[in-house]
C-alpha cells in the first residue's frame, strides 16, 4: 500500500510550543507580582501535563483544566471567573511568543509536492490549535486539523490516529504519523497500523528507532516516502 499522507503532530513538531510557554510564563510573573525564577517556569511546565490528561480524559473541561493548574501554582483558590482572568493575562503573553519550527514551512511544502496530503493530529484543543496554524501562517499548507474536541478520544490511544484516517479518508497503512514524542506519535501510530517517524530534535530518542528524524526536513529520508 503506497504512501499517500503525512499526519503531522502540532505542538513540539511544527509549532514550538515549550518556548512559547518559556516566554510567556517568564514575561506573565512580573505581572503578577512573582519573580520570574528558572524554578517557577520549571514548576509551571510541570503542572500543565497532569491537568491536560484529565481534560483529555474527558473528566473536566478545557478551562477547568487551566483553573486547576493555576490553583496548584498560585497555591490559593478563587472564582472560576477570577481564575480564568488571571490565566488570560498569561495567554496573552504566550500567544505573543508563537512561532513555528523554521522546518515546519519547508517540510509542509515537500509533503505536498511529493504528491501526499498533509494533516494535524493533535491532543490540543480545536481553536487554539487552529488558532495557531492561523497565527504562524502554516493553516493554507496543512488540511484537516484532528484534535480531541472532534475525534473523542487523545493519543496516546490507537484510535485516536484510526478515527483520524477515516475521516481523512485513508486507510492507515497510506499514512505516514509525525511527531516529537515516540510514545504517543510513533508507538502508539504504529499499533494503529500507520507508518511512523520521530522527530528527535534533542537527540536524545530511542536509538534503534528506524525512522529517526533531527529535522523535518529530513522526511524523504523515511523508508516509505515515495
Amino acid at each position: 500500500m503506497s504512501l499517500r499522507g503525512v499526519l503531522l503532530d502540532l505542538d513540539g513538531t511544527l509549532f514550538d510550543h515549550q518556548a512559547a510557554a518559556d516566554a510567556g510564563v517568564r514575561a506573565w510573573l512580573p505581572s503578577i507580582g512573582l519573580p520570574a525564577t528558572d524554578e517557577a517556569v520549571a514548576r509551571w511546565t510541570a503542572l500543565e501535563e497532569p491537568h491536560l490528561a484529565a481534560w483529555r480524559a474527558g473528566t473536566i473541561s478545557y478551562a477547568e483544566q487551566r483553573r486547576r493548574r493555576l490553583r496548584d501554582f498560585l497555591g490559593t483558590d478563587g472564582s472560576d471567573a477570577e481564575l480564568d482572568d488571571v490565566f488570560a493575562g498569561y495567554l496573552r503573553h504566550y500567544e505573543a511568543a508563537w512561532r513555528a519550527f523554521d522546518d515546519a514551512a519547508d517540510a509542509l511544502r515537500m509533503i505536498a509536492a511529493a504528491g501526499l496530503r498533509a494533516a494535524v493530529l493533535t491532543n490540543g484543543s480545536t481553536v487554539q490549535q487552529n488558532k495557531k496554524l492561523d497565527r504562524t501562517g502554516l493553516s493554507g499548507l496543512v488540511g484537516p486539523v484532528f484534535t480531541v474536541d472532534g475525534l473523542g478520544v487523545a493519543k496516546p490511544d490507537p484510535e485516536a490516529f484510526r478515527r483520524a484516517c477515516r475521516s481523512w479518508g485513508l486507510a492507515p497503512g497510506e499514512v505516514l504519523s509525525v511527531g516529537d514524542n515516540h510514545a504517543l506519535d510513533v508507538v502508539a501510530a504504529r499499533a494503529a497500523g500507520l507508518h511512523a517517524a520521530h522527530l528527535d530534535r534533542p537527540g536524545r530518542g530511542p536509538l534503534d528507532e528506524p525512522c529517526r528524524l533531527s529535522s523535518l526536513r529530513e522526511l524523504s529520508s523515511c523508508p516509505v516516502w515515495p
